[in-house]
């Protein structure tokens, strides 16, 4: 009887996991949403994070955004602290910002993963081709969760 569990995915396998899971859907100003995943992942790996942080990242909306579900997290051959990540940024239904950001701020490494999606989810230039209120809207809601974290957004 072999016992021996699944290798863990590499950190390639996971960036081509979550751009196929992610591969029919666009970020809010129509791009490709896998820009999005890659620029937060390159975002995670300046900011020195670990390669679980960097899995994490690649992985950090799948389950909110529908594209894999948190049975496949479960059993996927991943380590806990990247399941423990991904689950920390996935928000919840009818959930505050308050206690979005209280989970991550409680969970070991995902406020590094966060800064980084937050920081590429503000940027002047990605929040400009965006229709005036909707801008307005999501500028007030990213600096509310910088607020909440406790970091310095983009600027």
């Amino acid at each position: 009887m072999n016992s021996n569990p699944s290798p863990l995915l590499t950190l390639p396998e996971v960036e081509a996991l979550a751009r196929e899971a992610h591969a029919t859907q666009k970020d809010k100003a129509g791009r490709p949403y896998a820009e999005h995943l890659q620029a937060v992942a390159a975002g995670v790996q300046s900011r020195g994070g670990s390669p679980e942080q960097i899995a994490a990242a690649w992985l950090h909306d799948a389950i909110e955004d529908n594209a894999l579900t948190e049975e496949w997290l479960r059993e996927a051959p991943l380590t806990p602290r990247m399941k423990e990540i991904v689950l920390a940024l996935t928000k919840r239904k009818g959930e505050t910002p308050e206690t979005y950001a209280t989970r991550i701020l409680a969970t070991p490494g995902a406020r590094l993963v966060k800064d980084a999606d937050l920081a590429h989810n503000a940027n002047p230039a990605r929040l400009a081709v965006l229709d005036g209120p909707t801008r307005i809207r999501l500028t007030a809601k990213y600096a509310h969760m910088h607020a909440l974290l406790g970091v310095e957004p983009p600027g």
